[in-house]
């Protein structure tokens, strides 16, 4: 049998396995009891907690103001030979001393939005919508305290820049965020003005992603910067309802399928790092939550993306290194173990694929402690259209 026959086969069983995608498969318990119970937990102590947003720590090597997003490239150092000098990087090596305040307080943010709205999903309890809101009041709407809706000096690194394009990558769990508020305006659950005023933001967000050099740069990375960048469009989109720039994430993600993927399903750009593993599975989540956002609504264009089996050749070639890891051929001095753990990409990948191995992988392998699997109630929701 030819090559060129064996690549049309291998997309039409790609589609054919689309065909009963995400709404066709059966459903099963998610969270089991005791996650619930510790989701519950987190979200009534996150009820005794106020909003804490980036207003509340300056960051002095910032050039923006108070209500500008600033962080530090997590893997650039002082020069040894010039410590005056503009620092110099180390692949996958954090530096312990750089400004992490606003990323940390986002990344709080999202999981007190995400574990909240879970919380109201299982409970039922009208205190956690009070509470939600008054955390999204603080973050875009309330004057003293709101972020402003871009990331200009994200990742900025001493003696070279004040922000780079790559800094968008602090801004994944906002993701987890505009899916929590796709479910709850769907049901009407939070105030008009206040939806009016968050929409507003994600909206500026959006324009300023797709507008601006370095929104341009991190669309054009080609590697899992870019990914990441079109679940984040989607999601916002998906919650704004911008169709116009929906149907251009369908776009970005085709290219990047093209771009990214070998023709075995691995990531080279990825492999190449110094932390290989950490990152292929970083981008496959990345992947499958783009895949998700992007066409879960239009079941006729899942059923007709060849890209999306290109996708299943990605999920296929970890699979066996998930399940035998002394069989992994890309250990580095940085990553000389390995931590495998419930990757939530394999859950999706069930949802995108409807491959009931991926699922079973999924409930299989271990959780991590700090795994609350809130963010996985919210997505079955919108992907489900609960």
């Amino acid at each position: 049998m030819s090559k060129n026959l064996y690549s049309f086969l291998g997309i039409l069983i790609g589609i054919l396995c689309i065909n009963g995608c995400v709404q066709n498969n059966p459903k099963f318990d998610l969270v089991s009891p005791q996650a619930s119970t510790k989701i519950t937990t987190f979200a009534y102590e996150y009820l005794e907690k106020g909003p804490i947003t980036i207003t509340a720590q300056i960051a002095e090597r910032s050039k923006g103001g108070k209500h500008d997003y600033y962080s530090e490239g997590p893997y650039w150092w002082p020069n040894p030979n010039d410590l005056k000098g503009p620092y110099i990087r180390k692949d996958g090596d954090r530096n312990p001393d750089n400004f992490i305040f606003h990323r940390r307080a986002l990344g709080n943010f999202s999981k007190t939005i995400t574990t909240l709205t879970a919380a109201y999903i299982i409970k039922n309890d009208q205190k956690y919508i009070d509470k939600i809101q008054e955390h999204l009041a603080a973050w875009f709407v309330n004057k003293e305290t709101k972020m402003n809706p871009h990331f200009l000096y994200a990742q900025a690194i001493k003696g070279i820049n004040s922000g780079r394009g790559i800094g968008l990558i602090d801004a994944v769990s906002l993701i987890d965020v505009a899916n929590s508020l796709s479910y709850l305006s769907s049901r009407n659950l939070l105030p008009e003005p206040l939806i009016i005023d968050v929409k507003i933001w994600f909206n500026s967000l959006i324009d300023w992603m797709t507008i601006h050099q370095y929104g341009i740069d991190e669309k054009n990375n080609n590697n899992n910067h870019s990914t990441w960048w079109g679940a984040q469009v989607a999601a916002y989109a998906k919650f704004t309802n911008r169709k116009d720039i929906l149907d251009s994430c369908k776009t970005h993600f085709n290219n990047q399928i093209l771009i990214q993927i070998a023709e075995d399903g691995s990531f080279p750009d990825e492999l190449f790092r110094t932390k290989p593993f950490h990152y292929v599975n970083y981008n496959l989540q990345a992947w499958t939550e783009f895949a998700l956002l992007t066409f879960s609504d239009d079941n006729q264009a899942m059923k007709n993306q060849p890209s999306l089996s290109q996708l299943q050749k990605s999920i296929e070639f970890m699979i066996p290194y998930l399940t035998e890891i002394k069989n992994w051929p890309y250990f580095t001095d940085l990553e000389p173990q390995l931590d495998i753990y419930s990757f939530d990409y394999l859950l999706f990948a069930y949802w995108i694929f409807g491959d009931v191995e991926y699922k079973e992988l999924w409930l299989t392998l271990p959780k991590k402690e700090e795994q609350l699997s809130s963010n996985i109630i919210v997505w079955e929701k919108i992907i489900h259209h609960e």
